[in-house]
């Protein structure tokens, strides 16, 4: 049997236990360590089992991501959501909708200090979904918003997933999360108007909202100061070089637990349990990456890739059809596979192909997160709509269903942008770190 026909299995393989929920992790690994074992025998697969934990656990590009995590365990518990909440909704009163717009909004700002997709869309469940349903919004309407708006979570750096990414396609982080901006704000105000258009087709969904004194927008706004200091100290600081990505994720962590002490919402007690929940996550995706390391180790020593770029060059596709074909492919996976194990499963496979067709590795990190968007909020997985399922456990998982699909036609569109004007991902990173 062939190296690459060994290949073409495993992967198979692979697929099928993801399919029929076996952990990412353990999937990765066992697939990984038997197939290597095909090819080269038991005693070099077992070599790699050994090496692969230590080295990726000691890994320095990792250490960002538990101070990341951290960060965004402390301001959520410090309840900076809901003054992100409460300020967006400042901005937007007056507009019909405006508890709605509040939220996509709110999710953005949260993504900015958090950095997770689920923990946006968890957060904003809690404080958003009840405000909405007291305004007398309709329930397809407040999960439609949050699941969309909890997207963007992983679009605005500080990102687990592009630390994934950066670390997988071995490209810069700091370029990454810059690449990110625009196409988040795009985003955002791609849903903004999609609220507008639901509103207008389904006025019965939303009502008039009364307008809130000028003193009162200004007191929520004011409120703001602590994620804005933590916002632009954090990433400020590592676009003008003052530290490090790592370095820029620990003085982030250590000025939001201290931020969040000083001001008497979060207690000794409180630290400890985001540090725990911290290193729980942290965990789990180490044993992810730890078994995507073994796995794309077989897949070099398969030449799959190589073949791979080899097939898709004899067929003659223009870069633009090669790009839309593996557009489709992630939205297919992404109906029984989450975000960090698609980047892990299929970049080290599809990436070559990338370079091959002459895309630029950090602009289709942002076409890959942006795909994994669309796999956090449609059916049947849609992990987004899960998690509001178990927030507000009376909206049926139908009334979720209904009121995301509006927002799809969203994130869209922006694919379509990104495919013909790569600028608007790659101009700020190009204009930043310009040599």
């Amino acid at each position: 049997m062939t190296p690459q026909l060994v290949g073409i299995i495993g992967m198979l393989s692979l697929l099928v236990l993801i399919f029929i929920r076996v952990p990412v992790a353990v999937a990765l690994a066992v697939v990984g360590t038997v197939g290597y074992a095909a090819i080269e025998g038991w005693d070099k697969a077992l070599i790699i089992v050994g090496t692969t934990p230590f080295e990726v656990a000691s890994g320095y590009a990792l250490s960002v991501v538990p101070l990341f995590i951290l960060m965004g365990q402390v301001t959520s518990k410090a309840g900076m959501s809901a003054k992100m909440f409460k300020a967006s909704k400042s901005i937007f009163n007056g507009f019909r909708g405006s508890e709605a717009m509040a939220t996509i909004g709110a999710c953005a700002g949260f993504g900015a200090i958090c950095g997770s997709s689920l923990a946006t869309a968890a957060t904003m469940s809690q404080v958003a979904i009840p405000e909405m349903r007291q305004c007398g919004y309709d329930d397809r309407l407040s999960a439609g918003v949050v699941a969309a708006g909890g997207t963007l979570g992983i679009l605005v750096p500080p990102s687990i997933i592009f630390v994934i990414y950066a670390i997988v396609a071995q490209q810069s982080l700091l370029k990454l999360f810059a690449a990110g901006l625009v196409p988040a704000a795009l985003l955002t105000a791609f849903y903004l108007v999609t609220v507008l258009v639901v509103i207008k087709v389904f006025p019965s969904w939303a009502r008039g909202e009364e307008t809130l004194p000028w003193r009162e927008r200004l007191r929520h706004l004011a409120n703001l100061w602590e994620i804005a200091f933590l916002f632009g100290l954090s990433i400020g600081g590592m676009y003008l070089g003052w530290f490090s990505p790592t370095e820029g994720a620990a003085i982030g962590a250590f000025t939001a637990i201290g931020l969040a002490m000083a001001t008497g919402r979060l207690t000794l007690a409180g630290l400890w349990g985001c540090a725990l929940r911290a290193v729980q996550t942290t965990a789990m995706l180490l044993f992810i990456v730890i078994g995507a390391y073994v796995f794309s180790y077989f897949t070099v020593l398969t030449q799959v890739p190589t073949a791979l770029v080899a097939w898709v060059r004899d067929m003659g596709l223009s870069p633009l059809a090669v790009m839309a074909t593996l557009v489709m492919i992630y939205i297919v996976l992404g109906c029984f596979l989450d975000g960090i194990g698609m980047i892990l499963v299929t970049v080290p496979i599809f990436f070559p192909l990338v370079i091959e067709n002459g895309f630029d590795p950090v602009w289709f990190g942002v076409m890959l997160v942006v795909v994994i968007e669309i796999g956090l909020i449609h059916p049947p997985l849609g992990m987004n709509l899960f998690v509001i399922r178990a927030q507000v456990a009376d909206i049926s998982l139908k009334a979720i269903y209904l009121g995301i699909l509006p927002f799809l036609v969203a994130q869209g569109l922006l694919i379509v942008l990104l495919l013909f004007f790569p600028q608007l991902a790659l101009w700020l990173p190009d204009h930043l770190y310009a040599h």
